[in-house]
């Protein structure tokens, strides 16, 4: 007699988790583009201690705002820049970076309590388990970097670290990756029950390398103010690099440090980036994924307005949408890299976004 096979006995729902993972993922972009509103308003020090819990109540009597104001007038950023900020312009500051640490806590809810419920009741394929583990402590530790960052502009700082700034952006995104891929390999398993999870192959690898690679840069360039150097383009003034910038040694800290040289490789290494992902687009295409065509028109959309946020002075607007749009880009790019590194080729779409 025939037995029916253990893939049709299992309590595994890879499409439920699917979606959870999805939802997570559109919390983890919308945290990004908050972060990035946070740190352009130069908010992110408002809020100077770290209450995991009893942080989630902001202050609700005036005796507990003047408390807080009281707290961000020791620090250097407020002796340096904010002396006549009044209690309003603090309560407006105060908002942006209390909706990011909200939302952070919302977000390690929403991945944490439906993680239990899906394993408690055995709808997690195996396999997926340790993947969905490790998301949840890369979780947990990306708490501990913000504040880990929050706490380079207590003191002497006017500011928080840049390097430190970089290391929180570049988690957040590790961890969208990590969740976009899972999401994915689940769709594909909720398609076809002998689904084998996709390989990361060279070209996915590089593409998607050489992206974290731009977004660094991108972020040592918003940490550093260096955007506001040089608000023309394609020129740094008058010539492509500018003369009689005073550099740092060692050399290689320039790179790191200097606003100039970091607004530069920011500027130019984006189109290095631009063409390993239209490399990987290609590929992606030749699958029959529609993950190419998307990071084909994100890469150029990303570009215009790299370009247009140094040519409006760093408008904020326009500059909360090129750190959406790379988020988004990044989503993209993961979602190609895994066509190309599927074992069916032709079968692996966007279909689980």
């Amino acid at each position: 007699m025939l037995q029916p096979s253990a893939a049709f006995l299992s309590q595994a729902r890879p499409k439920a988790v699917a979606r959870w993972l999805w939802l997570v993922a559109a919390l983890v972009v919308a945290m990004v583009v908050i972060g990035g509103i946070t740190r352009l308003t130069e908010s992110g020090l408002s809020i100077t201690q770290w209450k995991p819990i009893s942080g989630i109540i902001p202050p609700l009597t005036q005796a507990d705002w003047q408390a807080e104001f009281a707290n961000y007038r020791k620090i250097p950023e407020y002796q340096a820049f904010n002396r006549d900020m009044t209690l309003a312009g603090f309560k407006a500051i105060f908002f942006w970076e209390y909706l990011h640490r909200l939302l952070g806590r919302v977000i390690g809810l929403a991945f944490a309590l439906p993680l239990i419920v899906f394993a408690v009741r055995r709808h997690i394929p195996k396999g997926y388990g340790r993947r969905l583990a490790a998301i949840l402590a890369l979780g947990g530790l990306q708490g501990a970097i913000g504040w880990w960052m929050v706490a380079s502009g207590l003191s002497v700082r006017t500011d928080v670290s840049h390097i430190r700034l970089a290391v929180h952006l570049v988690t957040a995104l590790v961890i969208l990756a990590g969740i976009a891929w899972t999401a994915l390999d689940l769709g594909m398993l909720a398609r076809d029950p002998f689904a084998a999870p996709a390989r990361l192959t060279l070209v996915g690898a590089v593409a998607v390398l050489m992206l974290f690679v731009q977004i660094l840069f991108g972020a040592f360039t918003a940490g550093l103010d260096a955007g506001y150097a040089f608000s023309s383009w394609p020129l740094m003034g008058d010539t492509i690099f500018p003369q009689g910038v005073p550099m740092l040694t060692p050399g290689w800290t320039n790179a790191v440090d200097n606003p100039i040289v970091v607004q530069f490789i920011h500027r130019w290494f984006a189109f290095a980036a631009a063409i390993a992902l239209l490399w990987l687009a290609v590929r992606a295409t030749r699958t029959g994924s529609r993950a190419g065509f998307l990071v084909t028109g994100l890469v150029t959309l990303q570009i215009f307005l790299g370009i247009a946020t140094l040519m409006t002075g760093v408008q904020i607007g326009i500059a909360v949408m090129h750190q959406a749009n790379a988020a988004l880009l990044l989503i993209c790019a993961v979602a190609a890299a895994h066509a190309v590194g599927t074992t069916r080729s032709g079968r692996a779409d966007m279909a689980g976004i």
